[in-house]
Formats: structure tokens, C-alpha cells, sequence
């Protein structure tokens, strides 16, 4: 997970699920189940370890001889011995059976503002059932959830939340979406699956925020199953990926590329990063490359660093690099730039690319006035792209 705008606890979620005990929630419990973690969170209180975490059988790898597999979900291509891990230290060989220890188990779960996540044309003003379990197949130095992201699924406390019950959930909070967000959804993608399935029986929205990190199969069975993916664009380069991520960038790209294909609603985060991605030429490049590989409709939020993690050493990005990079954006076509983590930035709302009136007038995480009625600029009639409708 990168350092966007979207943190269960303000990058601090080490503790059990903020829905817990019965399966039926009023929207009064819930925050105040929410404000009980934070107060835990805050003072560091001890958490006891689950030690033997539950497991499911993983669906994406194939059995090697002498009881090794390879994993078929993301491109790290672990091939962990009997007993041995992956590098997203929730999938474990065990005889020769891979399995996911995560599944059921959420560390996180919280109702967050569409707009957090962040995604900016799905459904505006509206709620969303959010959740993450531990773990991440990167290991990027700035972080913002690495207390979960990093962490081994015995370390932090869980309860057991059956897919049908994070369902229930989103009906009761009357959220017309589920999000699977805060650490990397690939690494619980069995559990992100089946909730998936019943949500949208249900007609629910699912929307993912992912690192983007994942093989062609796995994505196209889940772009048949949600309705719209964010993926975190780091850098526009190769080497960044490596010694900043522990990845690499064509995956991403191709991902990317593929989700577009699939007519799957797309956003896409750059994190600022300032002396190690903030180059005016790369994001220039990278401008060119959105607009002519995915058109010019596709929303791109740029986001502010701030020091945290591994990366306590820099500083802030700066607001005028920010404005640089939403200048150059917009200089190269794309019509739907942003900018996060900077209240009050003329970036936080939407613009008609037509008429250039304000559509979408946004402070921070609240959505203040809204002019697109039935998808088209209530203005001039422009049709603005997204998901306008629950």
C-alpha cells in the first residue's frame, strides 16, 4: 500500500476489526467500535497473538515435485519449500498444499468516504465498507500501513468475518460499496473473491486499491467481479521499483493496461516522492503514455509525501511540485488530474473538460456540491466517465 490518501487509523490499524461482535450493526456502534480502536491504538496498547493462524486452501499455484510450489498470483514467483512462506508472508507451503492464512481474518475494517480511497468518479459522496487483512507482496519504504502491510498474520489479533457477513455489514450501514483497501488486496484475493461474489448478489459495488502487482489469470478472474480498480503508480521507472518497492514497473503497466481492457473502472495514484520521482521529465513521460495508451479520461491523483516509515529522512513534497505535476498533466491532455493531501488545493475537485466549469467542488474527504446529473455535465452536457449510479 502506498502513501495515498486511504489509512484505516491514520496509518495506524494494529488491533482487532472495528466492526466486531454481533452480525447485525447499527451505524452508532459501528463509529463507536471505530473510535475504541483508535483510542488503543493510540496509547500502543499490548495486543495478544493469535498463534495459530486459520488457513485455506490457496487457489493460484501449482504443486512441484518434493513438495515444493510455485506461486501463480503475482510476479515475486515464490517458489517456497515444505514450510516455507511467500514474500507476502500470509501464504504458506505446507506438505506440498499452498494456503492462504489470511482468509476470514480482517485486521481492518471501517466505513471510509468513497473519496479517501481515493476514487474520485465512483459514486461521489457515498460510503464504503472497507477492509484489509495483514500482509502485501511489496515492501515500499514509505509506507503509510506498514503496522499491517509488513506484519505476519500471528501478529495482530483477529476475529473470523465469513465473506456473508461483510455483506450484511455494507447492507446494514446502507453502503452501496465494498472496498478492499489499506494493505495490498492481491495477497487475500480468495477471501476478496468470495465477498465479492455475494456483494454483488446483492448489488453492491466492489471497488479495489491495489500496488497493481499480480499475474494476467488472477486479474482477469477478479475484473470479472468488481466494478472498479485504483492502482498505486509509484514511479515511471524501473529502478525506483526496484530499490524503493522490492518490484518492478512493467507488471504495473500491464496491469493497468489489462484492466483498461476489460472495461473495469480505473483510477490511478502517483505518491510524490520528493528527490526520488518528482523529475518533471518522467512524469511528463508518464502523462504521454496514460493519454495515449488509455485516453485522456482516465483520473490521476497525485499525492503528497509526507516522511514516514523508512523514508523519515525527507521532507514533505513541496505544494509547488505538486502544481507542477498537475500543470504538466493537464498540458498533455489528461482531463481528470488531482491532487491529495492538500486541503483546500483547487485540485480536490473536477472540472468539466469541455466548458471548464466546476462539476465536483470537494473539501478533503467531503463532497461540498455536485453538477454531474446522469453522468453529463450538468452545464454543457459533456459526458463525464465513472459510476455515477449504485
Amino acid at each position: 500500500m502506498s502513501q495515498s490518501d486511504d489509512s484505516p487509523l491514520d496509518g495506524c490499524s494494529r488491533g482487532r476489526p472495528a466492526i466486531e461482535g454481533d452480525r447485525r450493526f447499527t451505524r452508532r456502534a459501528f463509529l463507536r467500535g471505530s473510535a475504541v480502536l483508535a483510542a488503543a491504538a493510540a496509547v500502543n496498547l499490548p495486543l495478544p497473538l493469535r498463534s495459530t493462524p486459520n488457513s485455506v486452501e490457496a487457489r493460484y499455484y501449482e504443486k512441484l515435485g518434493s513438495r515444493h510450489v510455485h506461486c501463480l498470483l503475482c510476479p515475486q514467483d515464490c517458489r517456497p519449500a515444505d514450510g516455507e512462506r511467500g514474500l507476502c508472508r500470509v501464504r504458506e507451503n505446507r506438505g506440498g498444499t499452498y494456503y492462504t492464512l489470511v482468509y476470514g481474518q480482517p485486521c481492518a475494517i471501517h466505513l471510509d468516504p468513497i473519496e479517501k480511497k481515493p476514487f474520485f468518479h465512483v459514486l461521489p459522496g457515498t460510503e464504503a465498507v472497507s477492509l484489509s487483512t495483514v500482509g502485501c507482496n511489496l515492501t515500499c519504504k514509505f509506507c503509510q500501513n506498514w503496522q499491517i502491510s509488513q506484519s505476519r498474520p500471528e501478529d495482530v489479533e483477529t476475529r473470523y468475518t465469513a465473506p456473508a457477513e461483510i455483506v450484511d455489514q455494507a447492507l446494514s450501514l446502507r453502503a452501496p460499496t465494498v472496498a478492499y483497501t489499506y494493505a495490498e488486496p492481491i495477497i487475500f484475493i480468495e477471501y476478496m473473491e468470495d465477498i465479492a461474489k455475494l456483494s454483488r448478489a446483492k448489488r453492491l459495488r466492489n471497488v479495489v486499491v491495489s500496488n497493481g502487482y499480480i499475474r494476467k489469470e488472477p486479474l482477469l478472474d477478479l475484473c470479472n467481479l468488481v466494478d472498479a480498480i485504483k492502482i498505486d503508480l509509484k514511479a515511471f521507472e524501473d529502478p525506483y521499483y526496484r530499490s524503493i518497492c522490492g518490484a518492478t514497473l512493467r507488471p504495473v503497466l500491464d496491469t493497468i493496461l489489462m484492466i483498461h481492457s476489460q472495461k473495469v473502472w480505473i483510477e490511478l495514484v502517483y505518491l510524490v516522492v520528493p528527490t526520488l520521482n518528482d523529475g518533471e521529465a518522467k512524469i511528463k513521460e508518464m502523462a504521454r503514455w496514460i493519454a495515449s495508451s488509455l485516453g485522456p479520461d482516465v483520473p490521476l491523483h497525485f499525492s503528497r509525501f509526507f516522511p514516514q516509515y523508512r523514508l523519515e529522512n525527507l521532507p514533505p513534497t513541496p505544494v509547488s511540485t505538486l502544481d507542477m505535476a498537475y500543470e504538466t498533466c493537464r498540458e498533455a491532455g489528461l482531463h481528470y488530474v488531482y491532487v491529495g493531501n492538500v486541503p483546500g488545493h483547487k485540485g480536490e475537485s473536477t472540472y468539466c473538460p469541455n466548458c471548464s466549469r466546476k462539476i465536483i467542488t470537494r473539501g478533503g474527504y467531503r463532497l461540498e456540491s455536485i453538477d454531474v446529473k446522469n453522468g453529463t455535465c450538468r452545464f454543457c452536457g459533456q459526458k463525464i466517465p465513472g459510476i455515477w449510479e449504485a
